[in-house]
């Protein structure tokens, strides 16, 4: 895991996920609230599309250019609040 700053100054952190996936944990520019926080957004940094095809296994999908692909989470603090004892259990336990 990488420790850095975007270019727009935003602490960022990378890692790779089990299948070694380029993946992100960064601090939002989102202004925080006093209901939600402040946010972050977290997950894969690319969508990687896949289609299952009979006898060949996931083959990847060609998308054109200007198709978007959702792949990360917009998290406030209180959302990250909530999923901390699940996150934990899961770290002590292997369980959620």
């Amino acid at each position: 895991m990488k420790k850095k700053k975007t270019q727009r100054g935003f602490a960022i952190v990378e890692f790779s996920d089990r299948y070694d996936h380029a993946c992100s944990l960064q601090k939002s520019s989102i202004i925080g609230d006093k209901e939600h926080g402040n946010c972050i957004w977290f997950g894969p940094d690319d969508a990687q599309p896949q289609i299952l095809i009979p006898g060949e296994g996931w083959v990847p999908v060609e998308c054109p250019p200007e198709t978007s692909f959702y792949t990360r989470m917009h998290l406030s603090q209180r959302q990250v609040k909530g999923l901390l004892p699940f996150l934990k259990k899961f770290a002590k336990t292997g369980e959620l």
